[in-house]
């Protein structure tokens, strides 16, 4: 018993190296390039930075953080997707009202695909294989099949659609339309409209939940929350957030839905319980909140604080604590994660950078420690995809190649209807 003391000091070093997050490195931009949003490319190990006013992408290594390749695009950059399906992506240039359809493997640029005016958004349907281009200068967003790169059809949404998101469960996909004060719901099997959901003013940002199968909007103009129900498309609830709500994202290891509320000269993240609708806590963050990310991990979400601050605010998922405070390039306005090094990028827009933040362990000892009674069954570890199972990230994109991380897996779905034969079945963590 005499070592009791020196193994507990070891077991607590542990779990703090184990929480630990700091700045790798700063990835520096051209002047004037102004990153202004990110994606990752989980087949090739590749970060993507659509680069607003520099015109281009930049490709960067996932293994070394080094740059692959500068690949030319449109004008005034805004917004970037992924296909895993077809190993592409996408960027939305704004101003040259078109996208540029890069090649995953070899970056190069494969096709060019005209759309409507100002195109700002995305969200890609895994199960038809398309690609959804919110046009905010236009009333309507954008078709695009995966496979061949042509449009598919044009489909009628509300003035100044500027978000969308994608429910797997029903095959749906939803566009927030900022100045019409609705989600246009979209069958993505049809693309025809189903509903035009009314929330409140100026909504900014979607984001699902598929424990609950419900869609979360933020409205901006009115500091609240729509709750949309996934299968009725009807308003269940309606939640006071903090000042101008522009972000959300969602943690499925707690079922916690964030929203980033941008008050000046300190913002706030508002905590969600995905169950209930009911806020479970308010986080004090930095200046102007913009973006989140959630890393699934080590459940943790981040924060990115646009304004004076520059800086990142790291939440424990458990706990709904601040682990800490990193300063990163100025004015951070969007993240992806790289699950394989586990690193976050930050895109600085006014620093002409990217900040990798790196956290210390891969998290998997974190997810299987013992849970109290009465919580949600644990993960269940793996070595590999289950066969005839279909698996999706933490964003409920679909996966097709799973490395390692955590994943969300139900049965494949149904070649012929095209329809899930089975809900979300259990979670899983991939080992190598």
């Amino acid at each position: 018993m005499k070592y009791a003391p020196v193994l507990c000091a070891v077991f607590c070093i542990l779990c703090s190296v184990s929480k630990a997050q700091w700045l790798e490195t700063t990835i520096q931009l051209p002047d004037s390039s102004e990153p202004i949003a990110l994606c990752y490319n989980p087949t090739d190990n590749k970060v993507y930075s659509a680069n607003c006013n520099g015109g281009n992408v930049t490709v960067l290594d996932g293994a070394t953080n080094g740059v692959l390749a500068t690949v030319t695009a449109g004008s005034y950059l805004y917004a970037l997707c992924y296909n895993p399906q077809n190993n592409r992506v996408y960027c939305a240039n704004g101003e040259s009202n078109n996208v540029t359809v890069i090649d995953g493997v070899t970056d190069s640029v494969i096709a060019t695909v005209t759309v409507e005016v100002q195109p700002n958004a995305f969200c890609y349907n895994p199960q038809d294989n398309k690609v959804y281009c919110a046009n905010i200068g236009s009333a309507n967003v954008t078709v695009i099949d995966g496979a061949t790169d042509s449009v598919i059809i044009t489909v009628t949404a509300g003035a100044n659609p500027c978000a969308l998101c994608y429910n797997h469960q029903n095959n749906k996909v939803y566009c927030a339309n900022y100045n019409s004060h609705t989600v246009t719901v979209i069958d993505g099997a049809t693309d025809s409209v189903l509903a035009t959901v009314p929330t409140w003013l100026y909504p900014y940002a979607l984001c699902y939940n598929p424990q609950n199968n419900k869609v979360y909007c933020a409205n901006s103009g009115n500091d609240n929350v729509t709750v949309i129900d996934g299968a009725t498309n009807s308003v269940v609830a309606t939640i006071t957030v903090g000042y101008a709500p522009y972000a959300l994202c969602y943690n499925p290891e707690n079922n916690k839905v964030y929203s980033g509320n941008a008050s000046w000269p300190s913002g706030s993240v508002t905590v969600i319980d995905g169950a209930t609708d009911s806020v479970l806590a308010t986080v004090t963050a930095g200046d102007i909140p913009r973006a989140l990310c959630y890393n699934p991990e080590n459940n943790k979400v981040y924060c990115a604080n646009w304004y004076y601050d520059s800086v990142v605010t790291v939440i424990d998922g458990e706990s709904n604590q601040v682990l800490r405070t990193i300063s990163v390039g100025d004015a951070p306005v969007a993240f992806c994660h790289n699950p394989v090094q586990n690193r976050v990028y930050v895109a600085n827009e006014y620093g002409n950078s990217i900040s990798v933040l790196r956290d210390s362990m891969s998290g998997i000892e974190e997810s299987l420690k013992p849970q109290a009674a009465g919580s949600r069954p644990a993960a269940t570890v793996v070595r590999g995809l289950p066969s005839g199972a279909v698996a999706f990230d933490a964003m409920g994109r679909r996966v097709v190649s799973a490395k390692p991380g955590v994943y969300f897996v139900r049965a494949e779905p149904s070649a012929v209807s095209r329809e899930p034969s089975a809900v979300i079945v259990r979670k899983v963590i991939i080992q190598r």
